[in-house]
């Protein structure tokens, strides 16, 4: 995934920046990385990898080396960034957040027409995608022409932050919305980021969420749009089931509330009698707290995670090392757990791997029930906009390794009947799941009441994971599915 942030002072804007970009360590492990622009006119950058050490560790320098007025930064599972370029356009940084699905095809469109010559990673041994759109930009006449044929040509998300040599800052937010870009303000300064949380403790106030597809030049007094939002939005949901941070809001809603309201809507479907309610931590542990105010059961934390230097288990790219990082950052509490009937909430299940160790190691310390309560719908569909799952493949999910063997070379044309949280085909493929994980019960977040958390509308929101809809798609194939979504929603 990863997350940027930049910020624009009449003073120097060094401290806010690296404690803003700091506030986006959750949602990347790979790379940091920071671009200033000096009083000389040139960027002073520094990128380091920090798999093994949290961000404010590797850029605690930049407090003694770093000073200018304007500078931005983001936490990267992607390339090494910021990227500084050199163009006909001038000189510029550039940070990007997003999933480019059609990547091939913009490096030969640049290719056959002679704009680019690109550099190929000597870590990943791809294409960076900070550089394609970099190209991309430079390949038009006017850097917001450049910002606007990127918006055009890019199938899945990129939001990025874009400074040049003098000094002008823009920020762009995908075509879709599909992830947050929200500008601050205080007293001669403005901050563009995507985690909210960081605004009040560097002494921001909220300014607004910048809109689908919108691009806006900021100045230390205020923001300009010089490209207006569109009226189409997708923002994930996934921002409020798990990746996004529980004191931030997106579109008005936040996360920490949305939470609470799918733990609540849990324990309305799927009441169990047991001893209390826990939370795989972190992102279960708000919905566990939902789940345990509306059942009235007693909350207790017979897991806890050693927060200091674990990152999530969905960031390696090795499952084997997922599994070792799963297991290592959950410390139990024997004391909590033995001879208890006990309640679980999790964010979701994606492999299963995880949780079914994890119901192991209850059992092992003695607890008579293990009931699993997950906060979104099954996931049926692997992500193809932004850049927040390492599977490599649709059978990495644990439903659709089931559907398959049920449905054969039926499966994507039934593939709705395990949608629908009533049919046979839906309660069988839970039920595999439970007895395959080891579980005393197990229910899903139905779709509906996963919306109704967000509080936001359907056609506003993309559950393409799990039901294959999406607000973007809509009419763009025959018989797409979200032609009907499309027009209920009207």
């Amino acid at each position: 995934m990863g997350g940027f942030c930049g910020v624009i002072s009449k003073e120097d804007c060094v401290s806010d920046l690296f404690f803003g970009i700091d506030y986006h360590s959750h949602l990347g492990t790979h790379r940091g990385g920071v671009a200033v622009l000096g009083e000389n006119g040139r960027f002073l950058r520094s990128i380091h990898n920090i798999q093994n050490a949290p961000f404010r560790t590797k850029f605690d320098h930049i407090f003694s080396n770093f000073r200018g007025h304007v500078g931005i930064g983001v936490i990267s599972d992607t390339d090494p960034q910021p990227l500084v370029m050199v163009s006909h356009l001038g000189t510029y940084a550039l940070v990007t957040v997003g999933l480019i699905s059609n990547m091939d095809a913009l490096r030969q469109e640049l290719f056959d027409k002679r704009h680019a010559q690109l550099q190929y990673s000597t870590t990943s041994g791809m294409l960076g995608p900070t550089e394609l759109v970099s190209a991309l930009i430079a390949s038009q006449d006017t850097i917001v022409d450049g910002l606007k044929y990127v918006q055009e040509r890019v199938e899945g998300s990129l939001s990025l932050l874009l400074v040049t040599a003098d000094g002008t800052f823009y920020a762009m937010r995908d075509r879709y919305g599909r992830t947050p870009v929200i500008l601050g303000r205080k007293e001669g300064a403005m901050i563009a980021l995507q985690e909210s949380c960081a605004i009040a403790n560097l002494g921001f106030e909220h300014l607004r969420d910048i809109g689908p597809g919108e691009i806006v030049k900021i100045t230390a007094d205020g923001a300009e749009t010089v490209v207006e939002p569109g009226d189409a939005m997708a923002i994930c949901s996934f921002l409020w089931v798990y990746y996004g941070f529980p004191a931030s809001t997106y579109e008005g809603r936040n996360v920490e509330m949305a939470r609470y309201r799918c733990g609540s809507y849990l324990a309305q479907r799927a009441p169990v009698e047991a001893d209390s309610v826990g939370g795989v931590p972190d992102s279960g542990t708000s919905h566990a707290l939902g789940y345990a105010h509306e059942s009235g059961l007693k909350y207790a934390r017979p897991f806890v995670k050693y927060t200091p230097t674990w990152a999530r288990s969905f960031m390696p790219g090795d499952q084997r090392q997922r599994d070792r990082v799963a297991a290592m950052k959950l410390i139990p509490i024997p004391e909590l757990i033995r001879g208890k009937r006990l309640i679980f909430c999790d964010d979701s299940i994606v492999r299963g791997t995880q949780l079914g160790n994890q119901a192991k190691r209850l059992y092992h310390y003695g607890a008579k029930e293990a009931h699993m309560r997950i906060a979104c719908p099954p996931l049926l569909y692997g992500c193809k906009f932004i850049n927040f799952s390492r599977s490599k493949s649709v059978y990495d999910l644990i439903t659709r390794r089931y559907i398959r063997e049920q449905e054969g070379a039926d499966e994507e044309k039934n593939i709705e009947k395990y949608q629908n949280p009533d049919s046979p085909e839906y309660k069988g493929m839970v039920e595999y799941i439970r007895q395959n994980l080891g579980l005393s019960s197990l229910a899903f977040q139905r779709l509906d009441d996963l919306v109704a958390a967000i509080g936001l509308p359907k056609n506003k929101i993309c559950t393409y994971c799990f039901d294959g809809k999406d607000p973007s798609l809509a009419g763009t194939c025959p018989d797409c599915p979200c032609r009907k979504q499309a027009a209920e929603s009207k």
